[in-house]
C-alpha cells in the first residue's frame, strides 16, 4: 500500500512538472499575441528613438503584432526607467535604454526612483558606438588643438551643451584630460542641445552621430574629432581625439555609448528567451545593419546573461570615470 501511494505521488508530481513545462512552452510560442510597447527615455530624433522604431518594425514583421514606441524623456532617462520598472512583467512593456540609466545615473544622481539592476531583467544588447565632438562655426578652432588653446586663453568662456550622460561625461572627460575649463549647459535631450548649438547659444558638444552628423553635413556645425580610439569608417576624414598631439593629454581618450533591451524584473524566463530570439533576428536584418552604419554604431547582440555581466562592468567603469572627472551627484 505504501509503495502504491509513493508511485501515485510520483505520477502526480511528474504530471505537475509536465503541465508546468507545457504551460511555459505554450506561453513562449504564443508570445506576443497583442501589441508591444517600447519605452524610451529620449525624444524623437535621437539614436534610441530611431533604433526603437527600426527594431519595432522587424518585430512586427516577425510576429504580426504592432509595436508602439513611447517616449518619456527627462531625468537622464529616469522617467522612462521608472515607468518600465513598474510595468507588468509580462513582456508587453519593454525598455530600450542606454548606459545613461543602467550605468551612469547611479553615479550622477543622489537618489533614483528605480534600481538599474534589481528592477530589470536583461534581454539583449542592441547597439554600441562612439560620438562626435562638434563646434559652432563661429568658434575659431578648426582642430582639437586649436580648441584647447582657445579654451585655455578664455577659461570658462566657452560652453558645452549636453542632453545625455554620454554627452555629459564625454565632455567632462575631455575637460579633465585636456585641462581646460568649460561652462556646462544641461538639456533634457541631445536633440534639444544640438538645436541651441546650431543657434550659437553654446559653443561645443560631444554627442552621438545621429544628433550631430546631419548638422555637420549641412554645414551648420564643424566636427573636430571622434571619441573612438581610431577613426570611424563613417567619417574617415575626421581624426580621433586620441590622435591629438601628446601634449594635449588626450592620447587615451575613449568614450562610447550603448543601447540594450530590458524587461521588468520577474518577467518569466520563457518570455525573456523569446524576446532574446527576436532581438537576435532583428539585429541580423539589413534594415538594422543599415541604420547602425548610418549612425556610426554597430549591432551588439548578447544573451541575457552576457548583458547582465556587461552592465556590471559598465557600472564600475562609468563610476570610475565620473569620480575622476569630479562630477558631483545631483
Amino acid at each position: 500500500m505504501k509503495k502504491r501511494i509513493t508511485y501515485l505521488s510520483f505520477i502526480v508530481a511528474l504530471g505537475c512538472v509536465m503541465s508546468s513545462s507545457f504551460a511555459q512552452t505554450s506561453v513562449a510560442t504564443s508570445f506576443p499575441n497583442k501589441p508591444i510597447t517600447l519605452l524610451i527615455g529620449s525624444s524623437a530624433g535621437s539614436t534610441t528613438d530611431g533604433l526603437a522604431r527600426v527594431i519595432g518594425q522587424e518585430i512586427t514583421l516577425a510576429t504580426g503584432q504592432p509595436v508602439i514606441v513611447e517616449s518619456r524623456a527627462g531625468a537622464g532617462g529616469g522617467i522612462a526607467a521608472q515607468a518600465a520598472a513598474r510595468a507588468a512583467p509580462d513582456g508587453y512593456t519593454l525598455f530600450i535604454t542606454t548606459n545613461s540609466t543602467q550605468a551612469a545615473n547611479p553615479h550622477l544622481f543622489k537618489k533614483l526612483a528605480y534600481d538599474p539592476v534589481k528592477d530589470f531583467a536583461p534581454v539583449s544588447g542592441l547597439v554600441r558606438g562612439h560620438m562626435l565632438m562638434v563646434v559652432h562655426p563661429s568658434v575659431k578652432a578648426n582642430t582639437v588643438a586649436e580648441f584647447v588653446a582657445l579654451a585655455k586663453q578664455n577659461p570658462s568662456k566657452l560652453s558645452f551643451g549636453e542632453g545625455s550622460s554620454s554627452a555629459r561625461v564625454g565632455s567632462e572627460l575631455f575637460k579633465q584630460l585636456a585641462n581646460v575649463q568649460l561652462t556646462h549647459v544641461p538639456y533634457k535631450t541631445n536633440p534639444q542641445a544640438v538645436i541651441d548649438l546650431v543657434g550659437g547659444q553654446t559653443d561645443m558638444m560631444i554627442a552621438d552621430f545621429t544628433t550631430t552628423l546631419p548638422q555637420v553635413k549641412a554645414g551648420k556645425l564643424r566636427a573636430l574629432g571622434v571619441t573612438s580610439p581610431k577613426r570611424s569608417a563613417l567619417v574617415p576624414d575626421i581624426p580621433a581625439l586620441a590622435e591629438s598631439p601628446t601634449s594635449l593629454g588626450l592620447a587615451g581618450y575613449d568614450m562610447s555609448h550603448w543601447n540594450a533591451l530590458y524587461a521588468p524584473a520577474a518577467t518569466p524566463a520563457t518570455i525573456i528567451n523569446r524576446l532574446n530570439d527576436l532581438m537576435k533576428m532583428a539585429l541580423a536584418k539589413e534594415s538594422v545593419k543599415r541604420f547602425a552604419m548610418q549612425n556610426g554604431i554597430e549591432p551588439f547582440y548578447t544573451t541575457p546573461q552576457e548583458l547582465g555581466a556587461f552592465q556590471a562592468q559598465e557600472l564600475e567603469r562609468w563610476g570610475r570615470i565620473i569620480k575622476a572627472a569630479g562630477i558631483q551627484p545631483e
